[in-house]
């Protein structure tokens, strides 16, 4: 662990490795006025973010950072164990694939889950694009947002996915972000003004209507991927059964976010947490850690640690950046990685697929071992099947 100070605060890394991208918005953060007294926290897969690194806890009694949440509101991961070792991975990858839209694909019909939600009260309505928001219920997206199939070390399959709000919870950032900064425009500080994380009291019409609307993203998410999962078991089921003639069974399912903020106590006070790119992990409490594809994944148990305000990390977290990463590996080399990995790939562009390789990203092994103090690993996930945006 490193301690980082600035003009009016400290941080603590949960690593003592960090890039001079992400140390300098470690630093521009603490020189801001408005973090006076806070209490700030890194993880270990810490790395440069826009406005902020990803990775970033910080708690704060009065006010709401809509660019500390970001613009994939309630992004995170959902897994569910499947009772069956075997199925056909590459007829598996291929349904994946052709039944759930990815990328900046959506759905022909409207999910039935759907009824449910009424955008029409959002404050930003206007804002938003109503039936690319309606048919995107139940679909991945691109980026590093991914459905997958693992194995753990008993050769039993899982099932997991990471999305998030998709363009929802982007145009509700987006709009609050604006509202933030028209607020904050007499605030004065050092710090330019494209570097500044504008923010809402949250006793103000407007903090109050973006914690609302948050918490409508942040169940949007959880549905979106709640949808896709059972989408993606009822394929499991369909090609296992096909394959094995024997029905299959699921174990309990993991449902968490890592882009949010949440009311909660800590150091003997009520304070808003923000996660941006960080998970919450109370004593007891199970989460999903992904590593990069073709890599490992982590289903892991709390250790509740008030150091970290119960947040572990939410990833390996960036090595390079997509452009980085496309300019240092070529598309051949990841490929070839992957069949040696045994990974079967399902992607609409494998042209770009450079860009989420694993050596894009920190070796998840080093980022686990960093917080130890934060989670206890459960299981430990290797990548057999992996459909991209």
């Amino acid at each position: 662990m490193i301690e980082l100070k600035g003009k009016y605060n400290e941080a603590k890394v949960f690593t003592d490795v960090v890039d001079d991208s992400s140390l300098s918005q470690v630093m521009l953060l603490l020189n801001q006025e408005f973090v006076q007294g806070l209490k700030i926290r890194m993880m270990p897969d810490i790395h440069a973010g826009a406005g902020c690194t990803i990775g970033t806890t910080m708690t704060i009694a009065d006010k709401i950072v809509p660019n500390l949440v970001g613009v994939d509101i309630g992004c995170g991961m959902e897994t569910v164990r499947v009772r069956e070792r075997h199925t056909e991975l590459q007829k598996l990858d291929k349904l994946i694939y052709e039944k759930i839209p990815s990328g900046f694909n959506i759905r022909e019909k409207t999910h039935k889950y759907f009824d449910e939600i009424d955008l029409t009260e959002l404050c930003c309505y206007k804002e938003i694009d109503a039936r690319r928001a309606e048919k995107s219920l139940g679909t991945l997206g691109g980026g590093n947002h991914f459905i997958e199939i693992n194995k753990d070390d008993e050769g039993f399959l899982y099932a997991a996915i990471h999305s998030g709000s998709r363009h929802l919870g982007k145009k509700i950032c987006d709009y609050f972000h604006k509202k933030a900064k028209e607020l904050n425009q007499m605030w004065r500080s050092e710090v330019k003004e494209e570097y500044q994380l504008s923010f809402l009291p949250t006793q103000s019409k407007e903090g109050r209507q973006y914690i609302n609307w948050m918490g409508l993203a942040l169940d949007y998410a959880f549905e979106n991927r709640a949808r896709m999962l059972e989408q993606t078991c009822a394929i499991v089921k369909e090609v296992v059964e096909r394959h094995t003639g024997q029905g299959v069974e699921f174990g309990e399912e993991i449902n968490c976010h890592h882009n949010y903020a949440a009311w909660e106590r800590h150091y003997d006070a009520d304070v808003w947490v923000h996660r941006k790119g960080a998970t919450r992990v109370r004593e007891g409490e199970l989460a999903v850690i992904p590593g990069a594809m073709g890599s490992y994944s982590y289903v892991v148990r709390g250790k509740g640690n008030p150091e970290s305000f119960c947040s572990s990390s939410h990833g390996a977290g960036r090595a390079y950046s997509r452009k980085g990463a496309m300019e240092a590996f070529s598309c051949e080399q990841v490929i070839c990685d992957l069949k040696e990995q045994g990974v079967v790939l399902g992607k609409n562009k494998k042209s770009d697929v450079a860009e989420e390789c694993r050596f894009a990203y920190k070796d998840i092994r080093t980022v686990m071992q960093n917080q130890q103090d934060l989670v206890e690993v459960v299981t430990e996930l290797k990548t057999v099947g992996v459909v991209k945006g």
